[in-house]
């Protein structure tokens, strides 16, 4: 009798992945990032476990959008207290906090929840080329 094969998320071996930013598309990026954090380039994917890998992404205040998204395109953020929504362009975001950019377009491509949330913790995102993940080994991914 052949049994189904479900992968324990304890022994599922992880690796690291590389992706430089630096004049690519937004979307494309987090697309291809949301897609190796999740796990689903691994023939043993399961969606309520989290199988996915790392993934450092460099030069993420070198990222580009088309269209005019720069002027358009607002972040939004409420405090709470009345009065207290406050609007930020994709143009001054990226000026002052690059990564958060990044960090934003992927977590809307994760799912919600404590999966969500611990998938999540396997991203890092610098505005600049340098990184502290040198010890482990990185693997370039083009997307």
């Amino acid at each position: 009798m052949n049994k189904t094969f479900i992968p324990n998320s304890k022994k599922i071996k992880r690796k690291w992945y590389l992706i430089d930013a630096k004049g690519k598309i937004l979307g494309r990026i987090a697309t291809c990032a949301a897609r190796i954090l999740r796990g689903k380039h691994k023939p043993v994917f399961t969606p309520h476990i989290d199988c996915g890998d790392y993934v450092v992404i460099i030069n993420a205040q070198d990222v580009k959008v088309t269209g005019r998204k720069m002027e358009q395109k607002m972040y939004k953020r409420y405090s709470g207290y009345p009065g207290g929504l406050k609007e930020r362009s994709l143009e001054e975001l990226l000026k002052t906090r690059p990564e958060d950019v990044l960090k934003h377009a992927i977590k809307g491509m994760i799912p919600k929840g404590p999966l969500g949330r611990d998938t999540f913790k396997k991203l890092k995102v610098y505005a600049g080329s340098e990184h502290i993940h040198q010890a482990q080994t990185l693997k370039t991914l083009e997307c």
